[in-house]
């Protein structure tokens, strides 16, 4: 099996089984992430496509070390806040059904309760929590994603667990 890296150099030889192969490894884990962030399936499906679009015309400007998958959420996560600012956010109206609905594409368990929660978190807090929990990202993953340094990263992720876990006493 090839590593990223190696279907990216493939890629840009012009190997089109070698972009199919990316597509497949990474399409399922960014629609879950493009879906964390907006509320209508297919609006997380158009901003996964466009994920993959801007990934291959980009593609050249990839400096490769094995940081692929960083810099593929790194883009994912653009064309999400770039939709945030087009739409003024709304709660789900039935979180319950959405859970049942979609719960092939997101792995937490109870996601109705995960995302009560993660509405007391700021939204830098609430981006690492998402990246960590739901997509497994590395904290150095992560900063990537979000910009920063990985302490930076650790305690968004720290603090927004405090507060997680504070609210839900709370609620008790």
């Amino acid at each position: 099996m090839l590593s990223d890296d190696e279907l990216v150099e493939q890629i840009l030889l012009g190997n089109e089984n070698a972009a199919e192969e990316l597509i497949k490894r990474y399409y399922t884990s960014i629609l879950r992430y493009c879906r964390w962030h907006c509320s209508n399936l297919e609006k997380a499906e158009d901003l996964t496509q466009e994920t993959f679009l801007k990934l291959f015309k980009n593609l050249s400007g990839y400096k490769g070390k094995k940081k692929f998958k960083a810099y593929l959420y790194t883009i994912a996560n653009h064309l999400c806040i770039d939709e945030s600012r087009k739409v003024e956010f709304s709660p789900l109206e039935d979180e319950e059904n959405i859970v049942h609905e979609y719960n092939d594409i997101v792995r937490l368990e109870d996601r109705a309760e995960i995302s009560y929660f993660l509405n007391f978190l700021s939204s830098e807090q609430r981006e690492a929590v998402i990246l960590r929990f739901g997509e497994q990202l590395s904290f150095g993953e992560i900063a990537k994603v979000m910009g920063c340094n990985m302490r930076t990263a650790q305690s968004r992720v720290r603090n927004a667990l405090k507060i997680m876990r504070k609210e839900q006493e709370n609620e008790r």
